[in-house]
C-alpha cells in the first residue's frame, strides 16, 4: 500500500475518534434511513432477467393455424427485423391467434423499443387480410409480472354470465388500480346475438346473406342523428333504439314489399348464445372463470397484490348477493416473496446471533462484543438503501446475498476491535500509558491494510458474477451486487464507526483487562498446531494438492441446475394434449389430472393445514392445459417427494 493511501486512511481513522459524536450520529441516521427504505422498499419475486421484450398479439378470427402463419406472423416478423437492437423474434401461431415476440438487446430502452414497433404495427396493419384485426401490443409488464390468479365459481349463475360480469364490472375494477397492467380472462361464455339464418326463408323471400348482415349492423349500431339549429340554440339529436336483446333483434326489417315486411325473426332464429370458445378453466374440478393480474413494469409486488386484495374485498359482497364464489388467492406471488422474506430474516437472526455468541467467547466481553455486531445491521440497512438507490428490488437473489454477506460484514469490525482490545491491554501495562484515543488510532492504522486488501480480494472474485452476459448474468447480478454492497458497507463501518465506538465505549481510566480465556487457549493451541507442521511442510502441500485433486475429481458426479430448489410450495403442472383435442375433452382430462392429485396423501395433508389445497386448471386452447396446485405450507424436501409422486400417478 502506497503511502498516500496509508495517510489517507490514518486521516480517516483519526477524523473518526476526534469527532466520534458526530460519526457515530450518523450512523444512526443512516441506520433508521435503511429501516425507513426497507419499510418502503420494492419488493419482487425475481430480478428482472428477461431481455427487453416487446409482444404483439392480432386476432383472426377463422383462419387456420397454417393460415395465421403465412399471412399474420410472417408479414409481422418480416416487417420488425429490421428493427435497431433487436435480438431475436419468434412467433406463435394458433387458430384465430398470432403471437409475435420481439426481444431487444439488454441495453436497449424498453419505452423506445415499444415506439419503434408501434411504428412498424401502423405500416403491417394496411397489409393484413381482410377480416384480421389491427395488431397490438400487450401491456408492458415484467419477467415475473403475474401478480396474482384468481377464480369465478358459481352453482346459481351460468357461465355466460359469470363472463359478463368479469368483463364488465371486475375487469374495469382492476384495470383501475395502481400497478395493475393488464387483466387476462380465461373460460366462461361470451355473450352474443347470434342470427342462424333459414336457408329455405331466404330463398323464399329473395334475400341474400349480404342483406341479413346489413340490417343487423344497422340494428345493432349508433349512428348519429346531426343537430337542429334555433334563433336561441343548436339542439343535438340522439338516436335511440339500440337492438341489445333477441327480441328487439328479431323485429328488425329487412325488406318492406307489398305484401309486408320481413323482419329477422321471420328468416332466422335470434338467439342469445356464447361466440366460439378459444378457452376454458376449472377451479378443483369445477368449470368456471380463471382471472390472471399482471403487474406493471418495475412495480411493487407487494404494494400491487394488497391494492388488488383491498379491491377483491370489497367487491364480494357483491359477487355472494348473485351466488357467486371468489377464489381469491389461486395464485400469490406475494406468498413467495413473503416466505424469502422470513427465510432470510431468520438467517440473519440466526447468523448474527451465532457472530455474537461467537465473538463474545473469543472477546469476553459485552462492550467490544456489541461494538461488532452493530457493523451487522448497519452495513445490512446501508447495502438495502443503495440497492433501492439504484434501482434493485428486494427479491429472492438480493436478499440471498445479504444473507451470505453476514459473516463477511463483521469481519472488518472483528479485526479491528481484536486488535485495539489487545493495544489496549498492552498500554495499561506501560509506565507511561499512551491515550485511549491514540492507542485506538494506531491499533485500527495497524490493521486496515490486511483488512482492505483482503476486502477488495473478496470483492474481485465477485465481480465476474456481475458481469456475467445474457440470462445468467441478469439472474445472478443482483445477488453479487448485493454482496459486494454489503461488504463495502462494512469496510465503510469498519474506517469510521468502528474506531468511534472502540474510542467512545473502551476509554475507561484505570481498567485492566485480561486475555479472553478461550482466545488464549486457541491461539497456544494453534501454536503447538502450527510447530508440528511447519515440521513437515511437503506433508502439509501434498495433502492440499490430494485434497485439490479429489474436489476435482468430484465435479462430474454433482447434480447440476440453473438455478436452486426454492422453498415456496408452489408446483406447476403443464400438460399437451394431440393437436385436434376439443376443449369438452380437454377439460374431462383436467377433472381426472384434479382427482389424481387429489388422491395424494401430500396434497390432502396439505388441504387439512391450509384450509384446501387449491388446483386451478386453465386450457389456454383446444389442446394445452396448465395446472397450478398451491402447496403454500409444504417445505422444499416434501415438494421434491410431491413432484415425484405427481409424475408417477400422471405417467399411470
Amino acid at each position: 500500500m502506497t503511502g498516500r493511501s496509508f495517510s489517507l486512511q490514518a486521516a480517516i481513522i483519526g477524523f473518526s475518534i476526534r469527532f466520534r459524536g458526530v460519526v457515530i450520529a450518523t450512523a444512526c441516521l443512516l441506520f433508521f434511513y435503511g429501516l425507513y427504505g426497507l419499510r418502503h422498499a420494492s419488493y419482487d419475486v425475481f430480478p428482472e432477467f428477461i431481455p427487453p421484450r416487446v409482444t404483439i398479439q392480432t386476432e383472426a378470427a377463422g383462419f387456420t393455424p397454417e393460415q395465421v402463419e403465412t399471412l399474420v406472423s410472417r408479414p409481422m416478423e418480416i416487417a420488425l427485423t429490421g428493427l435497431p437492437g433487436i435480438q431475436r423474434v419468434q412467433s406463435t401461431s394458433i387458430q384465430g391467434l398470432s403471437v409475435v415476440n420481439v426481444l431487444f438487446a439488454t441495453s436497449t430502452d424498453i419505452y423506445r423499443a415499444r415506439q419503434l414497433v408501434g411504428e412498424q404495427m401502423n405500416v403491417v396493419a394496411q397489409q393484413l387480410p381482410a377480416g384480421v384485426h389491427a395488431p397490438t401490443m400487450t401491456p408492458l409488464t415484467s419477467s415475473a409480472g403475474l401478480v396474482l390468479v384468481i377464480g369465478l365459481t358459481s352453482e346459481q349463475q351460468s357461465l355466460m354470465q359469470l363472463r359478463t360480469l368479469t368483463d364488465w364490472s371486475l375487469r374495469p375494477r382492476l384495470l383501475a388500480l395502481p400497478g395493475v397492467a393488464g387483466v387476462s380472462v380465461f373460460g366462461g361464455e361470451r355473450r352474443s346475438l347470434q342470427i342462424q339464418v333459414h336457408p329455405d326463408q331466404l330463398i323464399l323471400h329473395h334475400i341474400g346473406l349480404d342483406d341479413v348482415l346489413a340490417a343487423a349492423q344497422e340494428a345493432t349500431g349508433i349512428q348519429g342523428a346531426g343537430f337542429i339549429d334555433t334563433p336561441n340554440q343548436r339542439v343535438v339529436l340522439q338516436s335511440d333504439g339500440q337492438a341489445l336483446t333477441p327480441e328487439s333483434l328479431a323485429r328488425t326489417v329487412i325488406v318492406r314489399s307489398d305484401n309486408g315486411a320481413v323482419t329477422l325473426g321471420s328468416i332466422a332464429t335470434v338467439t342469445e348464445a356464447p361466440i366460439p370458445a378459444f378457452g376454458a378453466a376449472s377451479i378443483e374440478g369445477k368449470t368456471g372463470i380463471v382471472v390472471n393480474i399482471w403487474e406493471q413494469y418495475g412495480a411493487n409486488t407487494m404494494a400491487v397484490t394488497r391494492e388488488i386484495e383491498a379491491a377483491l374485498t370489497d367487491f364480494r359482497p357483491q359477487l355472494q348477493g348473485q351466488g357467486i364464489t371468489l377464489h381469491a388467492d389461486l395464485f400469490r406471488p406475494a406468498n413467495f416473496i413473503t416466505t424469502a422474506l422470513g427465510n432470510a430474516t431468520r438467517a440473519l437472526l440466526l447468523g448474527g446471533f451465532l457472530v455474537v455468541a461467537v465473538i463474545f467467547l473469543f472477546l469476553f466481553d459485552l462492550r467490544t462484543a456489541a461494538i461488532c455486531c452493530a457493523t451487522i445491521p448497519l452495513a445490512i440497512l446501508i447495502a438495502l438503501s443503495l440497492l433501492e438507490t439504484l434501482g434493485v428490488t428486494l427479491n429472492a437473489m438480493t436478499l440471498g446475498g445479504l444473507a451470505i454477506a453476514i459473516g463477511e460484514v463483521v469481519d472488518d469490525a472483528v479485526i479491528g476491535v481484536e486488535n485495539v482490545t489487545r493495544r489496549l491491554r498492552e498500554n495499561r501495562l506501560l509506565v507511561q500509558p499512551a491515550s485511549t484515543a491514540r492507542v485506538v488510532l494506531d491499533a485500527c492504522v495497524e490493521v486496515r491494510s490486511a483488512v482492505v486488501y483482503a476486502t477488495f480480494a473478496v470483492i474481485i472474485v465477485f465481480l465476474p458474477v456481475i458481469a456475467l452476459p445474457g440470462l445468467s448474468g441478469r439472474l445472478f447480478a443482483p445477488l453479487a451486487t448485493a454482496y459486494v454492497l454489503a461488504v463495502m458497507a462494512s469496510l465503510a463501518a469498519a474506517v469510521t464507526v468502528v474506531p468511534a465506538l472502540c474510542a467512545w465505549l473502551l476509554a475507561t481510566p484505570g481498567e485492566t483487562r485480561r486475555e479472553p480465556p478461550l482466545a488464549g487457549w486457541t491461539a497456544r493451541a494453534y501454536e503447538r498446531l502450527l510447530a508440528r507442521l511447519m515440521r513437515h511442510p511437503r506433508f502439509v502441500i501434498g495433502g492440499m494438492i490430494l485434497t485439490t485433486l479429489i474436489g476435482f475429481a468430484a465435479l462430474p458426479f454433482l447434480e447440476s441446475d440453473f438455478i436452486p430448489d426454492f422453498k415456496e410450495g408452489h408446483l406447476i403442472i403443464h400438460m399437451t394434449a394431440a393437436p385436434g383435442t376439443s376443449l369438452e375433452q380437454s377439460l374431462k382430462l383436467g377433472r381426472q389430472v384434479t382427482e389424481k392429485l387429489r388422491q395424494l396423501p401430500e396434497i390432502r395433508s396439505v388441504a387439512q393445514r391450509v384450509g384446501r389445497a387449491s388446483l386451478d386448471e386453465d386450457t389456454y386452447g383446444p389442446h394445452t392445459s396448465e395446472f397450478e396446485v398451491d402447496l403454500n405450507q409444504v417445505d422444499g424436501k416434501a415438494s421434491r417427494q410431491i413432484d415425484a409422486r405427481v409424475r408417477k400417478a400422471l405417467d399411470g
